[in-house]
């Protein structure tokens, strides 16, 4: 990996930041929750986002109290439910009740002698179930040795160091891939040619791209990209510019949409909000 040290930048304008809070304390709902569609019931990814983007931007989540009620009450099913549930109740620092422990402890057990793949899903998914079950896994601070999801997760490494389900890497799965090892204590050192396949997807005007040498960077991948290069010990080379970039995608309600002219989502509110943090803070 290259010795390269990271370039924080100074964004003298902070508007940016009241709007995504009040973008984002704009759609809580009477009942605690959140969702960024206004006409919809809260749900549990977007109340994850919310309160993610608010503790990211070191401000206060409104009422709290209600979140919390809301969130201990929602029906739990999918990996989805209760990874955007128990993150989130982790973030209004509540202990997450055996419910989390039961399930996250079966996926394990169920998996780890399959390489954590299901019949039912493609590889695709199979990274991003992985990667949400590591995670939960590591809030419950569950014992993760003797499982074969490092080994599966190894067999999609390509020849340019990223990681694909198909002939090529993309940075998606390259990044549930880093992240997904990273949390099963994998010796991250031994993926040198890793960043050299994320730069390939890094863009001199900011950004990243979910392909080497596409021209069109996306907030997602910009995220994946960054939070990459951070499990490996590297940084953004083109801080200035993707914070540009970045804040070309953030629209008039104080959102960030995926590009420069989309909607405005609560997940790439979070992504742009994370890696704008990683680009500006000290």
């Amino acid at each position: 990996m290259s010795e390269f040290a990271p370039r924080r930048i100074l964004v003298k304008d902070r508007s940016w930041e009241k709007n995504v809070f009040d973008y984002v304390s704009s759609h809580q709902k009477t009942d605690g929750g959140y969702t960024f569609v206004e006409r919809n019931y809260a749900n549990a990814q977007d109340t994850y986002y919310g309160l993610a983007i608010l503790r990211s931007l070191d401000l206060p989540f409104p009422n709290v109290e209600k979140t919390v009620e809301w969130l201990h009450r929602f029906e739990l099913g999918s990996i989805y439910a209760y990874y955007h549930a128990g993150k989130a109740l982790s973030l209004c620092c509540e202990g997450l009740d055996d419910r989390f422990k039961k399930y996250v402890g079966s996926a394990i057990a169920l998996r780890k002698h399959i390489g954590f793949l299901d019949a039912y899903m493609d590889v695709d998914s199979e990274f991003q179930f992985i990667h949400k079950v590591l995670e939960l896994a590591h809030l419950l601070r569950l014992d993760l040795t003797g499982n074969d999801a490092m080994d599966w997760l190894l067999r999609y490494k390509k020849g340019d160091g990223g990681f694909g389900s198909r002939k090529h890497s993309d940075i998606s799965l390259t990044y549930y891939a880093v992240a997904s090892l990273d949390l099963l204590g994998f010796d991250m050192s031994s993926l040198r040619d890793v960043e050299a396949f994320l730069r390939t997807c890094e863009k001199p005007f900011g950004g990243f791209t979910v392909v080497p040498y596409s021209l069109a960077p996306y907030v997602e991948y910009t995220y994946y990209g960054v939070m990459s290069l951070e499990a490996l010990g590297q940084h953004c080379q083109f801080p200035s510019q993707t914070a540009d970039f970045l804040l070309r995608c953030q629209n008039l309600n104080g959102g960030f949409a995926r590009t420069d002219s989309g909607i405005s989502t609560f997940e790439n509110t979070f992504q742009a909000v994370s890696v704008m943090r990683k680009l500006t803070q000290p």
